[in-house]
């Protein structure tokens, strides 16, 4: 693991704010992992914040709602931040916000509810995993095996994000509810919430709250990779997941602070998952801010909330600046996966020209992972897809350290990811 340059002093006390509704919200119909929920609403439709607009019967999918009350323009291909486009339903805002009607559950309720209720209410909410891989939750509460361990993360060591940050000072009581909810689901013995030793106000928030003997406030030195959930289990309970293997083979769950807020809400509020907590920062901003986003918000309103500009952005990224991915256009939406918006200065965004590997191994010795990037990098470019495979490149998290560290500026994490796509087909 390598110690990065953070810049969230740019938004770490910011508290959170609500961005303004957007005028026209873009709702992808495949912002999950698994297959893209087909529409049961159609053009023309008046449709209700929180209203269910896309469902799959897929056993691996997500439920997805409607962030705004309005009309329904279109429903159509559209710019997507992942895929570059993708089904989705277009709304027109009619400026009410008006919710469907869910009344909150009383504590008696909520004391009622079995582990297969609370599996149904999160999926029914269209919960996944905030953290970025936007794993459908209800399946991560149903392990086909024992669970022993659960881990909450709220490490977020990519730099400049602060939305976890904020979350777990902001709403550390309704996360501590969260955990209890996902308790009665998976029946761990042993709970470790994650927290890295740069986020004193967090630490102090929790130590504060848990009165649960089981909880265990687990203090993280701040390094990049230290999130990963490989990292996390190996960093806390000196475990090690197999390759081709996931954590719950292990008896270990890990879920993201967000994302256990996103269940209390789900089952206390009886809110479905249409909006979250985004970071908008960068040097480029006079107002970096940490924002209550609604799903399928354009890139360019979080610009406007925050601005103005003080430089030209040169690159906006969504996500962390390690893991994430450049955008085309500032008028791709947010979706459930999206944490960060990072506008880049040309200075920051500096694109090396690429050199000949000169077999150096830093990338070796800096893998979270234990692989040899250089080698899978050389078969990717070479198209011998087995050979990639056989150096366990599906292994790879895509934590973007072996580009970060090498020398002749090789784009290995690009060649990696290519390997991966084609494995797959």
């Amino acid at each position: 693991m390598v110690k990065l340059e953070e810049r969230k002093e740019l938004t770490k006390d910011r508290p959170v704010e609500i961005a303004p509704l957007p005028r026209q919200a873009y709702i992808h119909l495949a912002q999950h992992t698994g297959k893209s929920a087909t529409p049961c609403v159609k053009t023309a439709d008046t449709v209700l914040t929180g209203q269910c607009i896309g469902l799959s019967e897929a056993a691996v999918s997500s439920a997805i709602h409607s962030s705004i009350s309005g009309r329904v323009l279109s429903i159509r291909d559209y710019l997507h931040p992942i895929l570059g486009y993708a089904k989705a339903v277009i709304i027109e805002s009619d400026g009410q916000d008006t919710k469907e009607k869910l009344e909150p559950r009383s504590q008696k309720e909520i004391e009622k509810l079995g582990p297969e209720e609370i599996r149904k209410l999160v999926q029914k909410a269209g919960i996944v995993g905030l953290g970025g891989a936007a794993f459908p939750t209800h399946i991560k509460l149903n392990p086909p095996r024992p669970i022993d361990t659960l881990i909450i993360n709220g490490a977020e060591c990519e730099p400049y994000l602060t939305s976890d940050y904020r979350l777990m000072v902001e709403k550390t009581k309704e996360i501590i509810l969260g955990i209890d909810l996902v308790l009665r689901c998976i029946n761990a013995k042993y709970v470790y919430i994650a927290i890295e030793d740069n986020k004193p106000e967090a630490i102090k928030a929790f130590k504060g709250e848990v009165k649960n003997l089981k909880f265990k406030i687990q203090i993280l030195k701040s390094f990049y990779p230290q999130g990963g959930e490989k990292q996390l289990i190996k960093n806390i309970l000196d475990k090690e997941v197999p390759s081709g293997k996931l954590p719950f083979d292990i008896g270990v769950v890990v879920h993201n602070v967000a994302t256990i807020y996103a269940i209390y809400e789900a089952v206390y509020k009886n809110k479905p998952l249409y909006e979250r907590i985004v970071t908008v920062t960068g040097s480029c901003l006079e107002n970096p801010k940490n924002l209550l986003v609604r799903i399928g918000t354009p890139i360019k309103d979080l610009i406007n909330a925050c601005g103005p500009l003080v430089k030209t952005p040169y690159k906006i990224v969504m996500g962390g600046p390690m893991m994430g991915i450049a955008q085309c256009s500032q008028d791709i939406p947010i979706i459930k996966a999206t944490n960060g918006i990072i506008l880049l200065s040309e200075e920051e965004a500096r694109i090396y020209e690429e050199q000949v590997c000169i077999r150096c191994g830093a990338c070796v010795r800096n893998c979270p992972i234990g692989l040899m990037p250089c080698i899978i990098d050389a078969a990717s470019r070479k198209q011998d897809w087995k050979l990639a495979a056989a150096y366990g490149a599906l292994d790879c998290i895509e934590c973007g350290l072996c580009s970060y560290v090498c020398p002749a500026n090789r784009w290995l994490v690009e060649a990696i990811k290519l390997a991966k796509q084609m494995q797959r087909k």
